[in-house]
């Protein structure tokens, strides 16, 4: 069994520990944790990770957020891996800083990462796991907060932010998403 699991985020260093990146720090952690490492290939880092005879592909999209689609379809479709062993790791603005929240579904949500995705795969049937990072921003400085690096007291909820994401990614894999929305969601 595999899974296709992707972090949305933007390549190159100016964009490194910025908001919109969450998804590439969590697949990072994730691999540094499990000792392995991302290799460049077509439209993205890759990485293997094998638990409990399910193999998890780790892909970082080299396309940016806006473009993910292309990648995610590409890496769908070249490790064969059915839509629904697909998760999206994405960040979220609608949700406060470090809530977390499992969907197996829905819109795009204003995120032109996943709206990119949904027009590609033609489908908005696909979980992903939403990471929040607030909303503190004033009007029209939406692009600058999302851009924008996190703070240090945010820096330092990132690792147990990252920890919990990878037990939920792990489980996703491991016991399927309804029982992981369960244990994971937080009401």
């Amino acid at each position: 069994m595999k899974y296709l699991i992707t972090g949305l985020g933007n390549i190159g260093e100016e964009y490194k520990n910025t908001r919109h990146n969450i998804g590439f720090m969590v697949l990072d952690a994730l691999a540094n944790a499990s000792k392995i490492v991302f290799e460049e290939q077509r439209y993205g880092s890759i990485a293997h990770l094998k638990i409990q005879s399910r193999t998890f592909v780790l892909l970082k999209p080299n396309t940016y957020v806006n473009l993910s689609g292309k990648a995610v379809n590409y890496w769908l479709q070249k490790e064969k891996i059915p839509i629904e062993n697909l998760l999206i790791i994405v960040d979220d603005l609608s949700l406060s800083f470090g809530k977390l929240r499992l969907k197996e579904k829905g819109s795009d949500g204003g995120h032109n990462g996943l709206k990119n995705i949904q027009q590609i795969l033609e489908t908005t049937n696909y979980p992903r796991l939403r990471i929040g990072i607030g909303s503190d921003f004033e009007k029209g400085k939406q692009v600058n907060y999302v851009l924008g690096k996190w703070d240090k007291d945010e820096m330092l909820k990132i690792e147990q932010l990252s920890e919990t994401s990878a037990q939920i990614i792990k489980s996703f894999g491991t016991i399927g998403i309804e029982r992981t929305m369960n244990q994971f969601n937080q009401k």
